[in-house]
């Protein structure tokens, strides 16, 4: 499905990593994991082609992503490690807007239907200057169950999440995995609560 081949990233006089090279197959979970300012953002956001590397390419489906621009970007959900949250929006209006700008046409019925999952029932007409860091944050999470696409690029996802929202968000990951769907995800914490992790990228300072 994805596959990075022989990435690199420079930044000024420094390499941040030396290249990457992995193929995924359906249901892959892979773990990036580094301390900080190893690169591990960079490299998720490579692999989103929000990014171009120094060196390598992205291909999705055998072909570079360049040239299926349109196809991989409906293929792909990018989560960062901040929320962005738009304070003044609700959590409902949110969601609904980060959906359509990564091409979704989600209904309300089923951007609610996220929001409860991710423990946000009753908070959908919120605004998101009023929402905790943990909410804000499992708002942004939301997007994975509202937009069923097939590869998921996380940073951090454990960032700012109490125990309850992890085990929901890894029920969330691991029926993704289950369903064939692949997850890159990028941490310096170990990533235990994920049972079917297929491959670790180590990344050094």
């Amino acid at each position: 499905m994805l596959e990075a081949r022989d990435l690199e990233c420079v930044r000024g006089q420094r390499q941040l990593f030396a290249p990457v090279s992995f193929v995924t197959q359906p249901g892959d979970c892979y773990e990036v994991k580094g301390p900080n300012g190893s690169g591990k953002t960079s490299l998720l956001r490579m692999l989103c082609g929000l990014l171009p590397p120094t060196r390598g390419e992205v291909l999705w489906r055998g072909a570079p992503v360049s040239e299926r621009r349109e196809e991989y970007r409906a293929a792909i959900t990018y989560v960062g490690h901040r929320p962005s949250v738009k304070q003044e929006l609700t959590a409902l209006e949110n969601l609904l807007v980060s959906t359509a700008l990564s091409g979704w046409d989600v209904s309300r019925h089923a951007a609610r239907t996220a929001l409860a999952r991710l423990g946000l029932k009753g908070l959908e007409d919120m605004p998101g200057r009023r929402l905790s860091e943990g909410q804000q944050r499992r708002v942004a999470l939301a997007r994975l169950v509202a937009c069923p696409t097939p590869v998921w690029f996380l940073d951090e996802v454990q960032a700012a999440l109490d125990d309850t929202a992890t085990r929901v968000i890894t029920e969330v990951i691991e029926e993704h995995l289950a369903d064939g769907g692949v997850a890159v995800i990028a941490t310096h914490q170990p990533l235990d609560f994920v049972r079917h992790l297929s491959c670790r990228i180590e990344l050094a300072a």
